[in-house]
């Protein structure tokens, strides 16, 4: 069955730059495995599949594979989901604003020009255990000494969080990814200096669903943003850079507004066409 398809590079300001994402267009009648075997041969972080929503007030349903299985919620393939579902005619029960329904439930996205941002959900925090931070930082390479703190958060996606001294640290990383894929989803942050287009840097090793590095992630930033601004450690308006050490410049734009945080950042579809299914 041959059924329409989009592939968007999402949090990219130039050409190439985000990351790729797969849409299936009107995948009613596939079946989960059909799904996931799909997901698994684009080899991208994360294949979607588009879907008439089952809640009224939701605009689309959304089901998300990456190479290791269905995800509940991820960034972006929500933005850029949203993006391909408006390409190709959809038309939001509210102007400006769109309703996902995926695994965590109903997600807004605001559309603003060029840029739609979602509605980071509702994010819970745990402490980490201590055996298991060692592990993780040594599979990194980097120090305790360099670690200025650590959090599990978990928005439908489970990250293992921690906050380096500086950009420079998270760039420098070279982790094992042998030992990683025998860990957790992790991610790591560390700011800039002033002065530059982006304010912190920002890394995402999920080796365990076998994407050794992504490149840009929305699902992540979200709860950092979420994390980090409430802590006081970064302002309530800041941008993301990914993606540097994959030759990537993805770049997401965070901002609090009231209790919510919004993660936008710009899509460009860059293949359009049909797939054999």
């Amino acid at each position: 069955m041959r059924r329409a398809f989009s592939q968007v590079d999402v949090f990219a300001e130039r050409a190439f730059a985000g990351n790729p994402l797969a849409v299936v267009h009107d995948a009613h009648g596939m079946s989960d495995a059909a799904m996931a075997d799909f997901g698994r041969w684009t080899n991208l972080s994360e294949t979607t599949f588009l879907l008439a929503p089952t809640d009224p007030a939701a605009d689309y349903r959304v089901r998300i594979f990456s190479p290791g299985g269905e995800l509940r919620f991820a960034g972006h393939p929500t933005l850029g989901s949203c993006h391909a579902w408006l390409e190709r005619g959809g038309v939001p029960q509210r102007a400006g604003e769109v309703v996902q329904q995926c695994g965590v439930g109903l997600v807004r996205l605001r559309l603003d020009g060029g840029r739609a941002a979602f509605a980071a959900p509702a994010m819970q925090r745990s402490e980490v255990d201590p055996a298991l931070l060692d592990r993780t930082l040594a599979a990194l390479g980097v120090g305790r000494a360099q670690l200025k703190r650590a959090q599990w958060l978990d928005n439908g996606l489970k990250w293992l969080a921690l906050q380096l001294d500086s950009a420079a640290t998270v760039l420098a990383l070279e982790p094992d990814h042998a030992a990683m894929k025998g860990l957790v989803e992790t991610g790591v942050i560390g700011r800039h200096a002033p002065g530059g287009d982006a304010d912190v840097e920002v890394r995402a090793f999920i080796a365990c669903v076998d994407v050794p590095e992504d490149p840009v992630t929305g699902s992540l930033n979200a709860s950092l943003a979420q994390w980090l601004v409430d802590a006081g450690e970064l302002p309530a308006r800041y941008v993301a850079a990914q993606g540097t050490r994959l030759q990537r410049a993805g770049r997401v734009h965070l901002q609090r507004d009231g209790d919510t945080v919004w993660v936008g950042g710009q899509c460009v579809t860059r293949v359009r066409g049909e797939v054999v299914l």
